[in-house]
């Protein structure tokens, strides 16, 4: 796992992301994945970095292990509740959305699926609410 600390080129937002290797940070620039989530845009590019120096390395990794499985777990409740409340729409989310929106039956059912950040941002300046949030498959037995 690589740490980068990103800026927006519009908004001048910075924050931190991981990625799973610099190659993958690379493809997902590429393939316009990254985005701002203060004001999605995609005109978001790598700041210069210091080197995170660290005491104990056996200390910092426990502690990261700890943090991360803290963050994983997190993330399963929130995935398990999204199952449990809302319907699975696919790579159809876009035009669910906005039949919900627009139809004025079923106004009050929730969806969860698969869109891309350029879909999402369409949405959003649409006046759909949509959010986009981190899903993972647990491949873990």
């Amino acid at each position: 796992m690589i740490k980068y600390k990103l800026k927006c080129k519009d908004c001048n937002n910075i924050f931190d992301s991981w990625f799973a290797s610099s190659k993958d940070y690379e493809k997902l620039k590429k393939l316009k994945h990254l985005n701002c989530y203060n004001c999605n845009s995609l005109k978001v590019d790598k700041t210069l970095m210091s080197p995170n120096i660290l005491g104990a390395k056996k200390d910092n990794i426990n502690l990261n292990n700890k943090k991360i499985s803290k963050i994983k777990n997190k993330i399963k409740e929130y995935q398990t509740f999204i199952k449990k409340n809302f319907k699975f729409v696919g790579d159809n989310f876009a035009n669910k959305a906005r039949l919900l929106k627009y139809d004025k039956k079923d106004k009050n059912e929730g969806i969860y699926g698969t869109a891309t950040f350029k879909e999402i941002k369409e949405l959003k300046e649409e006046g759909i609410e949509a959010e986009t949030i981190p899903w993972f498959e647990d491949k873990e037995n």
